[in-house]
């Protein structure tokens, strides 16, 4: 164990030179090197000796969306309390930076010994949430060490990982010092139990308690209203080109059947331009969008922002992501009660596949699949119904552990105010 912890510190020293290296040469390297430094200035400037502090720490943007039910119920239920929040990726960091329900927000400092030791002592939070599957060794001891409760929320564990292997003792070690994992999904709890954890609790996912919230507290959009009228509107949500290329051919096809919008996950001028290139009927771009004068048949959502408020106005969806790397968020349209069509590269993402099991959800790889899926929605009013049906009821199933994790802290630290 103990070659390990310096095998972990040695491979921490050299991804830190790397960084040094790489980052006049890569924007999003270089952003976390930037703004790494100068962490403990940052903490000094917000939180004060005295303060009751709980940190919470996420990887990046997704993680954040996971922890903030959480973040948001402690802060209703604790108004003495100062939020520390901590990513380790700009893509979260960049992004979330000026998030008003957090009183510090900080890069987290690379996983030494020193910085964690200077990181604990200066928050000496009263205890500490990691979201999903971060695992810093030095931290997690540190913590430890200082007994300081440390929970990770929203966890999923598969087999392939390397605390169920052989050679995973040092990792093992690691979720032992957690006070609480609480997991998404049965699997997870089976797979720690067959380990020996028993510091583990079903919970499931926070992220449809946020996607819940999202609805709950969405605006309304009158121009997307317009351009829908009296037809059904079909909404590719954070698309990409794959995406795009298969729904634009369905669309140059059978124009009339739906209006359509895109919200493209990139929205830079180069982007827009070629996706407006894709159609053979009138498109045009929501910030000239004017439904006196057009006669649009596509419109594209050219601003950041809008889409979860969006969804509200589509019969059906489609999420991107599923042709590269994996899906996006399919639970913002599907609490809408609308199906949801997704890419192939789904089988990672725990709520996709079970979204598709429930029947509000459907994959596809090629032109022939989504134009069958679609026809069948369009042509078939039981069909649809049941799948719109199954999307809504799959989300409402799936809310509450938000409610499970806060009470469960809860009776461990003496929270014992209302938290609803």
């Amino acid at each position: 164990m103990r070659i390990m912890n310096i095998l972990y510190n040695i491979a921490i020293a050299i991804l830190n030179l790397i960084v040094r290296l790489v980052a006049p040469f890569n924007n999003t390297i270089g952003l976390w090197a930037k703004g790494v430094s100068g962490w403990q200035d940052k903490i000094s400037e917000k939180i004060r000796p005295g303060d009751r502090v709980i940190w919470m720490h996420c990887a990046s943007l997704g993680e954040f969306e996971q922890g903030r039910p959480v973040i948001e119920a402690l802060r209703r239920g604790r108004a003495d309390l100062k939020i520390v929040l901590t990513f380790f990726s700009p893509s979260g960091y960049e992004v979330r930076k000026g998030y008003a329900g957090a009183d510090c927000i900080i890069y987290l400092p690379s996983d030494t010994a020193a910085n964690a030791s200077r990181l604990v002592k200066m928050l000496n939070p009263e205890f500490v949430i990691f979201v999903k599957y971060e695992f810093w060794n030095n931290y997690i001891s540190e913590l430890y060490r200082n007994q300081i409760p440390l929970y990770l929320i929203s966890a999923i564990f598969r087999p392939g990982q390397h605390f169920f292997k052989w050679h995973g003792a040092f990792f093992r070690k690691m979720l032992g010092k957690f006070r609480m994992i609480f997991v998404q999904d049965k699997q997870s709890l089976e797979l720690l139990s067959s380990i020996g954890l028993n510091n583990m609790m079903f919970s499931g996912d926070t992220r449809f308690d946020r996607v819940a919230e999202i609805a709950d507290s969405a605006r309304e959009i009158p121009l997307l209203e317009k351009f829908r009228g009296d037809e059904r509107l079909f909404l590719a949500g954070s698309s990409w080109r794959p995406d795009e290329e298969i729904i634009c051919r369905y669309i140059n096809s059978y124009p009339g059947k739906m209006k359509w919008v895109f919200a493209p996950h990139m929205i830079d001028k180069q982007n827009i331009d070629r996706l407006e290139k894709l159609f053979e009927v009138p498109v045009a771009r929501f910030s000239a969008y004017d439904p006196a004068v057009s006669e649009a048949r596509v419109l594209i959502i050219d601003n950041i922002g809008m889409l979860s408020s969006a969804y509200r106005y589509a019969s059906i969806a489609e999420v991107g992501g599923g042709f590269g790397t994996g899906i996006h968020n399919v639970l913002e349209p599907a609490c809408w009660g609308i199906p949801v069509l997704f890419g192939p590269n789904h089988l990672k993402f725990r709520e996709a596949v079970e979204l598709i099991i429930s029947g509000g959800g459907r994959s596809f790889q090629s032109y022939d699949e989504f134009e069958k899926t679609v026809d069948e929605w369009l042509s078939n009013e039981i069909s649809y119904i049941d799948s719109a049906k199954a999307a809504g009821t799959f989300v409402k199933e799936n809310i509450g552990a938000t409610d499970i994790i806060i009470q469960e802290i809860g009776s461990v630290i003496c929270l014992t105010q209302s938290y609803h």
